[in-house]
């Protein structure tokens, strides 16, 4: 999901990145190429053994006029939110004898389980939208 992230630098400094949708959570990078990459590991940290909950994005318009957000920009930043919290959930759901076994043949093929054929096509089906 696409989080904003707030960059700022200071003149040899490295750059720093304050999430806004989530208080206490921030990073550094010294490349700016880097900053994708600091920022996922960033907001993993964050959640990290914390049962709280993940919100959902907000935009940088909505931090307009916040004295904290002054003199830096913004940035929206892919957060794989599946690294965040990835225990696995037991669901019971139902679906047609006939797909079960096409689903079965499917990931069999391709060297997957059903559950992870089953995620994986969720995933990108939500991506796709």
């Amino acid at each position: 999901m696409l989080y904003p992230v707030y960059v700022h630098k200071d003149e040899g400094s490295a750059y720093g990145l304050t999430f806004p949708d989530f208080p206490g959570c921030f990073s550094a990078a010294d490349e700016m190429a880097d900053l994708p990459r600091m920022a996922q590991e960033a907001v993993e940290l964050h959640f990290e053994g914390e049962d709280i909950p993940i919100p959902t994005p907000s935009v940088p318009e909505a931090w307009a006029g916040d004295e904290r957000f002054e003199g830096g920009y913004w940035m929206l930043v892919d957060i794989d939110l599946a690294r965040i919290r990835n225990a696995p959930v037991r669901l019971n759901i139902s679906l047609p004898e006939y797909l079960v076994r096409q689903i079965d043949n499917y990931a069999k093929a391709h060297h997957q389980t059903r559950s992870g054929f089953l995620a994986r096509a969720a995933e990108e089906a939500m991506r796709a939208r």
